[in-house]
């Protein structure tokens, strides 16, 4: 387990090492643990349902990318991450929307994951409170 979160430690600070030296411009990224941290952090001003699903993804997603390799990926997975950290840190996070551009470019198991979510989602929203 410490070697494989080193792995990508590494991985990904040789990844932020090369993206920020091809685009000046952007915000640097975050090193994974310090982004996963924030975000678990944000999701405390969240209402609990949302919360409680928020942070069980946020978990496993880390989890599952944690022995990732390539770099192109790595930088992929935290600048989507730190875009969402963004969303829900300036309260954006219910009205946001996603372009048909991009679900043009998920792959199916990505797309299958999506609408896993969205059903999620509509569950807790279809919920009466007691």
């Amino acid at each position: 387990m410490v070697k494989a979160t080193f792995n990508l430690k590494v991985h990904a600070s040789m990844a932020v090492a090369r993206a920020r030296r091809s685009s000046r411009q952007h915000i640097p990224l975050l090193p994974p643990l310090q982004l996963y941290r924030r975000i678990l952090r944000e999701h405390q001003n969240l209402p609990a349902p949302q919360r409680e699903l928020g942070d069980q993804y946020v978990k496993n997603e880390f989890k599952l990318h944690k022995d990732t390799s390539n770099p192109l990926h790595i930088v992929g997975f935290l600048a989507s991450w730190q875009d969402y950290l963004h969303i829900i840190s300036k309260g954006e996070w219910q009205e946001g929307t996603m372009s048909s551009e991009v679900i043009d470019k998920m792959s199916p198991d990505q797309v299958n994951q999506l609408y896993t979510l969205m059903k999620e989602v509509e569950g807790l929203h279809n919920e009466k409170p007691e």
